[in-house]
């Protein structure tokens, strides 16, 4: 090899060398990135008070008690209503604000037994305010309070004899 030919190619790797180490460098690039989490409440249900038809008495018909989502009491029928209280159910939902969900009562209907006798009636007729359906509940401020009425189907004495009655539904709250 010539000495001019050594000497250009000291020339390109003395000027080459650098460039190699810059596109390095440049190939190369970081950035710092945010994350971002919400916790929010736990959507929750629960019974704040019991459906209660109150006390009454059958007549030789029976007939009907209907508890209206107001706590508003109707009778029909030969059915006396007695003293005392009655209300609808109420629920207390909560979860995040603004937050929409929908009401499901009960499709079928519900068996109260009488706790002594083990004689039974039928609960039906479900209605509630906000009304059941999808996306009808709004949680303003994060709750709100969903009141629950059914209708109580009453057999003569002798089909629901004296005593205390009991049973159990469920309702359903589903978030969107």
């Amino acid at each position: 090899m010539s000495r001019l030919t050594i000497f250009i190619c000291s020339l390109i790797v003395l000027f080459l060398g650098p460039l190699s180490n810059l596109s390095g460098q440049l190939a190369t690039a970081s950035a710092t990135g945010d994350i971002f989490a919400e916790v929010i409440p736990v959507f929750s249900a629960r019974e704040t008070a019991q459906m209660n038809f109150g006390k009454f008495s059958p007549g030789p018909q029976g007939g009907e008690i209907i508890l209206t989502p107001e706590s508003t009491v109707f009778t029909l029928g030969s059915v006396f209503k007695g003293p005392g209280t009655h209300n609808a159910a109420s629920f207390y939902v909560s979860g995040d604000t603004d937050a929409s969900y929908s009401i499901n009562l009960p499709d079928e209907p519900v068996v109260i037994t009488n706790i002594t006798s083990a004689k039974t009636m039928v609960v039906d007729d479900w209605v509630s305010i906000p009304s059941q359906g999808a996306g009808t509940g709004l949680l303003q401020n994060g709750f709100q309070v969903v009141y629950v009425g059914a209708t109580l189907k009453v057999g003569t004495l002798e089909d629901n004899p004296v005593g205390i009655y009991k049973g159990s539904y469920n309702v359903t709250f589903d978030f969107n």
